[in-house]
């Protein structure tokens, strides 16, 4: 018995490995996969758009190399698993306030503009998304037009 509780104590104490596994239920997976399935909605994910993605990633949830990595590989093959938008939002609607998911919406752009232009097939996704994350009309445009001229100052 006195194992047991050691054990669980031990557990307790490797927060670090457990925050890392990314589990269904994690928030970030939810807001990576639909990174993922935004960055792959028109065919492909160039090299532009992957690093861009893994940039973005990394930096909104403070993560390092290696976790962003983890993270990606779990939200692809979530995302290949995933037969909608909704599984993504419902979680991040729960987890998130107004405006970090239209923090999500900012980060969907941003894949999106990494390669330089928007299709409408990323288009019809992101207002689909920003719909569904009950992030406005008028933000999702002000959020394009905020990182599309972001995008256009970088180049």
């Amino acid at each position: 018995m006195f194992d047991a509780i050691l054990k669980f104590i031990g557990e307790l104490g490797d927060d670090d490995q457990r925050a890392q596994s990314f589990a269904e239920s994690d928030y970030r997976l939810a807001a990576a996969a639909l990174l993922v399935h935004t960055a792959a909605i028109d065919g492909e994910i160039s090299e532009v758009e992957r690093a861009r993605l893994h940039d973005v990633i990394k930096q909104r949830f403070k993560l390092d190399d290696e976790d962003t990595d983890k993270l990606l590989a779990r939200a692809e093959e979530v995302d290949e698993r995933a037969v909608d938008l909704y599984h993504f939002t419902t979680r991040l609607n729960r987890a998130l306030d107004d405006k970090q998911r239209a923090r999500i919406v900012e980060m969907m752009w941003q894949v999106v503009f990494a390669d330089g232009g928007v299709t409408e097939f990323e288009d019809n996704l992101i207002w689909r998304a920003a719909d569904l994350l009950n992030v406005t009309r008028e933000e999702r445009i002000a959020l394009r037009t905020r990182v599309a001229g972001e995008q256009a100052g970088e180049g």
